[in-house]
C-alpha cells in the first residue's frame, strides 16, 4: 500500500523523487554540486535564483542548504510536482513558487523579481524542440542581471566520440536493468505511486490532463527536433544574448552548460 503524506511527510516524497531520478542518473548529486559551486562563484553567497521547471524543488533544496542566505523562485506547470514542492517548503519565506507555462511568451510576467543573479534548471528542457528552446534561452537572458549566470543540466552528449558514447550507454542500461529487477522505480512507476496517494491523486489527475499519463503505453514521444549536442547549446546561448557559454561538467549521457549574461 502506498504511504500517505499524513504518515510520511513531504520529505518522503522528496526522497522517493531523488531515488527515481538517481536510477536514471547515478551521478546526479555531483552535477548539482558543480552547478551550485558555479552559482556561488559568479553570484556570491546570497543570490536571488530562478529555479526553472523546478519540479519538486530539488535544486532549491540543495541551494538553500549550501547557501542559507539565498532566495529562490521556482517555476513549473506540473500541479503534482508543485504540490510536493509547496508542501516541502511551506513557511520558508526564502522560497516562492509560480505556476507558468514556459511555452507561453508572457511567462516571465508572473515572476516576483524583475531580474535574477542566477537561473538554474536540470533534466527539464530536453522536452523542447530546437526553435522553442532557442526562444526560451533568449527569455532567460532577459531575466538575468548583467553578469548573471544560467546553468542548464540535461541530456547532452559530445558527438565526436560515438564508440565511447555507445559503450557508456550499454554499461548504463545494464546497470539500470539490474537495479530495476531489484525494485527500482522508473518514471511510470513513480507516477503510479503519486496517483495512489490520497493527497496527491487530485494534482496527479490534473497533471495527466496537461501532459498525458506517463503510465500509458507509448506515452514518451519520440524526439523530433530536440538538440542533444553540447555544441548546439553553446552556440544557441551565445546567439540569444549570452556573452560566454561553455560546458562545465559532463557524464557519458549528460552535461552541465554554464552561460554568462
Amino acid at each position: 500500500m502506498t504511504d500517505t503524506i499524513a504518515e510520511t511527510g513531504w520529505q518522503s516524497w522528496q526522497n522517493r523523487w531523488d531515488a527515481m531520478q538517481e536510477w536514471y542518473m547515478p551521478d546526479r548529486e555531483e552535477r548539482f554540486r558543480v552547478m551550485l559551486e558555479t552559482v556561488e562563484a559568479v553570484a556570491g553567497p546570497e543570490p536571488t535564483v530562478l529555479d526553472l521547471a523546478c519540479g519538486t524543488g530539488t535544486i532549491t533544496d540543495r541551494l538553500l542548504r549550501r547557501l542559507p542566505g539565498a532566495r529562490s523562485t521556482g517555476v513549473d506547470l506540473d500541479p503534482a510536482l508543485l504540490a510536493i514542492a509547496e508542501g516541502h517548503f511551506a513557511g520558508d519565506e526564502r522560497v516562492a513558487f509560480v505556476t507558468a507555462d514556459l511555452t507561453d511568451p508572457g511567462w516571465t510576467d508572473a515572476l516576483p523579481h524583475f531580474s535574477y543573479d542566477a537561473v538554474v534548471t536540470a533534466t527539464a528542457l530536453h522536452w523542447f524542440d530546437a526553435e522553442p528552446l532557442r526562444t526560451l534561452y533568449g527569455q532567460v537572458a532577459g531575466v538575468l542581471r548583467d553578469g548573471g549566470v544560467f546553468l542548464n543540466a540535461d541530456h547532452m552528449t559530445d558527438e565526436s566520440a560515438p564508440r565511447l558514447n555507445a559503450a557508456a550507454t550499454a554499461f548504463h542500461e545494464a546497470r539500470m536493468n539490474r537495479e530495476q529487477a531489484a525494485g527500482a522505480l522508473d518514471w511510470a512507476g513513480w507516477w503510479d505511486a503519486v496517483a495512489g496517494d490520497p493527497v496527491l491523486s487530485g494534482p496527479a489527475r490534473h497533471r495527466f490532463e496537461i501532459f498525458g499519463d506517463p503510465r500509458a503505453p507509448g506515452h514518451a514521444a519520440a524526439n523530433r527536433d530536440r538538440p542533444t549536442s553540447t555544441r548546439w547549446h553553446a552556440d544557441a546561448l551565445r546567439d540569444q544574448g549570452f556573452s560566454e557559454a561553455r560546458q562545465v561538467w559532463c557524464s557519458p549521457s549528460d552535461a552541465l552548460m554554464a552561460a554568462l549574461r
